[in-house]
C-alpha cells in the first residue's frame, strides 16, 4: 500500500509539470516557475555576480562582446529580440561564459585565451544563449524541484516502515540517484541541445560554424583532468567535436546565405 502510495504521489508530481517539446524535438518537463520568475532570477544572479566582479573595464573587450551578442540576438524568437539584452565581461582567467534568462550574458576575460577570434566567440556566446531559449533553466529548476519532492516522500515511506535508518538512507542514496541518473545526464541532453541551437545561431548571424570545432579543440589544449563522462554534466569532449564538425558541414550554406544577405559581423 505504502508503496502504491509513493507511485501515486510521484505520478502527481510529474502530472504537476508542462510538456513541452524543444525546438530538437526533445521532450521537457517544465513549469515550476512561470517566465517573469525567471527573469527576476536571472536579473537577480547577474546582480550579484557584477557586484562580486570583478569587472573588466576594458572597453575594446566589452565592445566586443557586445557586438558578438547583437548580432546572434537578431536571429533570436521576436519574443527574445524584444528583450534589453545586458553584456558584462568579467576580469576572471577561467575561460568561461554564460547566459541568464531575462537577457543578461555574461563572459570571463579568460575566454579570449580560447576563442581566437569573433566567430570563436560567437560559438560560446550562441551556445550559452541556446540555454536560455530552450527554456533549459526552466526545465532545470523543475527536474530538481520534482526530485526533491519524489525523494521527500520515498524517505518517509521507507522511514515508516524501516525507522529514521531507513529514512536516512533513502535520503542519500537517493540523492545519489537523482543526481547520477537525471540530474546530470539531463544537463547531458542540454550540453548538446545547446551545441546544436548554438551553431544554427551563429550560422545565421553570419558567423562560421565551422570555427565551433577549433574553439572546443582550443578549449582541450587549455584544460586539464576532467572527470569521467557518467558524471560530467558535459559531452566527453571527442564525441562533442566529432558532433560540431559534421554540423558545420551542413550549416556551412546557412552561412553563406546569411553573408550574401548582408550579415556580416565585424566585431574584432
Amino acid at each position: 500500500m505504502k508503496q502504491g502510495l509513493l507511485a501515486i504521489a510521484m505520478a502527481g508530481v510529474l502530472a504537476a509539470c508542462a510538456t513541452t517539446t524543444s525546438s530538437t524535438g526533445r521532450t521537457q518537463y517544465v513549469g515550476a516557475v512561470s517566465q517573469e520568475q525567471l527573469n527576476q532570477l536571472g536579473a537577480q544572479a547577474f546582480t550579484e555576480a557584477k557586484q562580486k566582479g570583478p569587472l573588466s573595464q576594458d572597453a575594446k573587450q566589452n565592445a566586443y562582446v557586445r557586438c558578438v551578442v547583437d548580432a546572434i540576438v537578431q536571429q533570436l524568437p521576436a519574443a527574445q529580440r524584444q528583450i534589453a539584452w545586458e553584456t558584462a565581461v568579467f576580469s576572471q582567467n577561467e575561460p568561461n561564459a554564460f547566459a541568464l534568462p531575462g537577457g543578461k550574458v555574461g563572459v570571463n576575460s579568460g575566454i579570449f585565451t580560447v576563442a581566437k577570434n569573433q566567430d570563436q566567440l560567437a560559438a560560446v556566446i550562441a551556445h550559452e544563449i541556446g540555454h536560455v531559449i530552450e527554456n533549459h533553466h526552466d526545465e532545470r529548476i523543475t527536474r530538481q524541484l520534482g526530485t526533491q519532492q519524489i525523494l521527500g516522500i520515498g524517505a518517509a515511506v521507507a522511514g515508516s516502515r524501516y525507522g529514521q535508518t531507513g529514512s536516512d538512507l533513502v535520503g542519500q542514496l537517493g540523492g545519489m540517484g537523482a543526481q547520477a541518473l537525471i540530474l546530470l545526464p539531463n544537463s547531458r541532453d542540454q550540453e548538446t541541445e545547446a551545441d546544436v541551437v548554438g551553431q544554427r545561431l551563429m550560422s545565421s548571424a553570419g558567423f562560421d560554424p565551422r570555427a565551433a570545432v577549433g574553439l572546443w579543440q582550443n578549449m582541450i589544449a587549455a584544460g586539464g583532468g576532467r572527470p569521467p563522462q557518467w558524471l560530467s554534466t558535459h559531452p566527453d569532449p571527442q564525441s562533442r567535436i566529432g558532433e560540431l564538425q559534421a554540423r558545420a558541414t551542413q550549416l556551412v550554406p546557412v552561412y553563406e546565405q546569411a553573408r550574401q544577405a548582408g550579415r556580416q559581423p565585424r566585431c574584432g
